[in-house]
């Protein structure tokens, strides 16, 4: 069965956003040269992608507006936007829990929940997230877009593995 990967940053403080939606405080402390590339051997486990209508629309109009970024996954977004759905990319108002439970008996690698707070939160809620690949990021914002938000019950947590650059930490942990 295919693991359901949440892999996200967020502020020191919980943050993945700040109040205007905006992203651009998430990198290190110092130069790119201190960077670990994670992302180039986390896509390697996955073959689909999760996100609601805010983290598309800021891939597509901020982020990358000339390319498909996530071009080498089937990506699903959750909306009630009326979009038209391509190869790669389908738009879909199905109830997410139920998508990742219908997504996660298919056959292929692991599915990777992008993003946003709501999506995550609804699958927290129903305990569907195998493992927590969170960066922490050195900044503390004060206020914006929580990751985690009133969930309704306590999901304990192993720590995996840590690993430190460029003043961001990530913490990766699996359901107990």
């Amino acid at each position: 069965m295919k693991k359901i990967i949440l892999f996200i940053a967020m502020s020191l403080d919980g943050y993945i956003s700040d109040n205007k939606g905006s992203v651009d405080w998430l990198k290190g402390q110092g130069s790119d040269d201190e960077d670990i590339d994670t992302y180039s051997e986390f896509k390697k486990r996955i073959d689909t992608v999760l996100m609601g209508w805010n983290t598309y629309h800021q891939i597509v109009t901020e982020l990358s507006p000339n390319e498909w970024v996530y071009s080498d996954f089937m990506t699903y977004v959750i909306t009630h936007n009326k979009h038209a759905s391509s190869e790669q990319i389908r738009f879909t108002n199905i109830n997410p829990v139920d998508l990742v439970k219908s997504l996660r008996e298919e056959n292929g690698k692991d599915i990777w929940i992008c993003g946003g707070a709501n999506l995550v939160q609804q699958l927290v809620n129903e305990d569907l997230i195998d493992c927590y690949h969170i960066t922490v990021i050195p900044t503390l914002i004060g206020s914006g877009i929580r990751l985690f938000e009133n969930a309704k019950s306590e999901i304990r947590l192993r720590l995996l593995n840590t690993q430190s650059y460029n003043g961001m930490t990530d913490l990766i942990y699996e359901r107990r």
